[in-house]
């Protein structure tokens, strides 16, 4: 059974209209708001790529254990299975949307939002592979 992955294109189109604002933003007054949101895209996107990655193992992985697998364990798999590439990036990002909570913080801000153009990149590669494997 295929997977909709409408919410996860959804996702992957918003986190690059909002990268493209921030990159064109010339209004200092805007750029802590249009820095949140970047960050706040990354988040929803982050959390539909590990969860589309995880179903899409529990219906192709061959019978592999999914349930109670870590992140890690999930992106080491998701590589095995051709799914994601840079393993160790999605182990950055998934420690970077942990640090999420603490984005008062101006320097996790900056880490945070300094990874979203590489994750959006990441996740339009994973969105295109699921496509094409979606059966």
């Amino acid at each position: 059974m295929p997977l909709d992955l409408s919410s996860l294109k959804k996702a992957v189109d918003s986190l690059d209209r909002a990268i493209k604002v921030a990159v064109g933003s010339k209004n200092s007054a805007q750029d802590e708001v249009i820095r949140a949101g970047v960050i706040q895209n990354f988040e929803f996107t982050y959390e539909l790529c590990w969860k589309f990655i995880k179903r899409w193992l529990e219906l192709n992985a061959g019978g592999a254990s999914i349930d109670g697998s870590t992140r890690k364990e999930l992106f080491r798999l998701a590589a095995e299975s051709r799914l994601i590439t840079g393993v160790e990036n999605w182990f950055r990002y998934h420690t970077a949307r942990n640090e999420t909570a603490h984005t008062y913080d101006p320097a996790k801000a900056a880490e945070i939002y300094a990874l979203a153009a590489p994750f959006a990149i990441d996740a339009r590669k994973l969105l295109q592979v699921l496509e094409q494997r979606n059966d």
